[in-house]
């Protein structure tokens, strides 16, 4: 063959080649951008993932920041329904956040305003005057650990303007959460109210929707250690404390046991039951107990030759709620009594004027059943302007000095009743303006009438 016929077959060999190797590199080609773009659409779905992830880890770092700069009355607000010590069923105004300094909360709440009483009642002279300032201070202190304090530079109790500690504890959160149980156990260490009842959860004025309380007003704070928590339904609270009035030391080692337990059958309605013990008090060194009854704390009725006095309780508690308004209300009775030996004859006055001895009893005997009662209803009128009612008696036969809206101390009073009608204006979250009217009657026990000693009263309750 010459090298004109060797060349053509080349070039058709050539070609041949060329013709159908062509298609199979285009669908090499085709695969390997598939592959490619499988690939990258892999990385993208596992960068979104990711992307979620860390957003999910930012939200959940936002609520523990968020929840280091709530205040401590914050806190009990989120946890009305698994604490003990506060009522689910309150109407009160969500707490402010005050200001923060780091981790550290301060706020503040308080109240002014114009008083007129009869002329036996505390304010016969028509006074304006600063009725509470609290300063209160909140801190994480690790976890579930916190710090909170809460100073008093005014009460509506107080005589004078000495700064005097409220509420001082640690509050340890969430014990029970290795067992998935995290509202079920809780406890304070330190000086706290005393949980007894429900009524002293609302006496601040911003949480009150009346400007006086119930004749009973049961309150007050002492050293010692709370437990608290809620299940289901049911919530509770236990606490030992010191009893007496020193909030430095005890004037008897016997100890204050207060327990209270609730219960929500459903949404709208609460009740609750409190026992408790003041212990043997020292007239020397404790001079009175630690809770508020009737106007003043809980005092010795016996003789100078009385050493020791105690005073046991009960109640019970119900709150109904609705859109706008509710109901609430509490009874409860006290079991006074002192080792007073004071020899006595039958028929001559008990020392101290609290009533006469009968039936030849050799010692003065001071026991008092002492029964007491509050109702309490709310309605708005319009999203802010709401009208208020409160009820309250104390009854003790025999006498004992329940102080009301009385300018005098020590008055022994048989029979005390209160009825208070009040309007409230709430320009917002942090101010409250609320007028009332309160009438108050009563009976000695020597037998001469309690009157005069009705209050109306104009107030502004702040918070921040």
């Amino acid at each position: 063959m010459d090298c004109g016929g060797r060349t053509f077959c080349c070039g058709l060999q050539l070609g041949a080649i060329c013709f159908f190797s062509v298609p199979f590199v285009q669908a090499q080609d085709t695969a390997d951008l598939k592959k490619e773009l499988q690939e990258l659409r892999e990385q993208n779905r596992l960068l979104q993932d990711q992307l979620q992830q860390q957003k999910g880890m930012i939200d959940q770092l936002n609520q523990k920041f968020s929840g280091l700069e709530q205040t401590n009355a914050q806190r009990e607000s989120d946890l009305r329904s698994l604490k003990a010590d506060v009522d689910g069923n309150s109407p009160a105004p969500e707490k402010s956040g005050g200001f923060s300094v780091g981790n550290v909360v301060f706020s503040g709440e308080g109240a002014a305003g114009f008083f007129e009483t009869g002329q036996n009642g505390r304010s016969a002279n028509a006074s304006f005057r600063v009725a509470e300032v609290r300063l209160f201070v909140d801190a994480p202190v690790w976890d579930d650990i916190y710090f909170y304090g809460q100073l008093d530079l005014m009460t509506a109790e107080s005589h004078d303007n000495t700064l005097r500690l409220g509420e001082l504890y640690l509050q340890f959160e969430n014990l029970g959460k290795r067992w998935d149980l995290d509202q079920l156990l809780n406890a304070r260490v330190g000086q706290f109210y005393i949980p007894f009842g429900e009524e002293y959860q609302n006496r601040f004025a911003f949480d009150n929707p009346l400007i006086t309380h119930s004749l009973s007003d049961l309150w007050g704070y002492n050293p010692g250690i709370e437990l608290y928590g809620s299940w289901r339904k049911l919530s509770y609270a236990v606490a030992v404390q010191n009893g007496g009035n020193s909030t430095l030391n005890d004037g008897t080692a016997d100890k204050s046991v207060v327990g209270r337990i609730g219960y929500d059958p459903l949404p709208w309605l609460h009740v609750s039951a409190s026992a408790m013990r003041t212990g043997e008090l020292s007239v020397r060194n404790d001079g009175q107990s630690d809770i508020w009854f009737g106007g003043a704390f809980f005092q010795s009725i016996g003789s100078a030759n009385t050493s020791l006095f105690h005073v046991n309780l009960a109640e019970l508690d119900a709150s109904a709620k609705w859109k706008g308004g509710y109901v609430k209300g509490a009874g409860g009775y006290a079991d006074y009594d002192d080792n007073d030996p004071t020899p006595v004859v039958a028929g001559s006055p008990v020392p101290g004027g609290y009533g006469t001895v009968v039936g030849g009893t050799p010692t003065a005997d001071h026991h008092r059943d002492i029964y007491y009662s509050y109702i309490e209803a709310l309605q708005h009128l319009t999203p802010r302007i709401y009208g208020v009612t409160r009820f309250s008696q104390i009854r003790a036969e025999g006498g004992y000095p329940i102080v009301g809206d009385s300018a005098t101390f020590g008055l022994p009073t048989s029979d005390l009743w209160r009825l208070s009608l009040g309007l409230g204006y709430e320009l917002n979250r942090h101010l409250t303006l609320k007028t009332e009217y309160m009438f108050e009657r009563g009976q000695l026990s020597t037998g001469g009438p309690r009157n005069h000693e009705g209050l109306f009263a104009a107030e502004a309750a702040f918070k921040f």
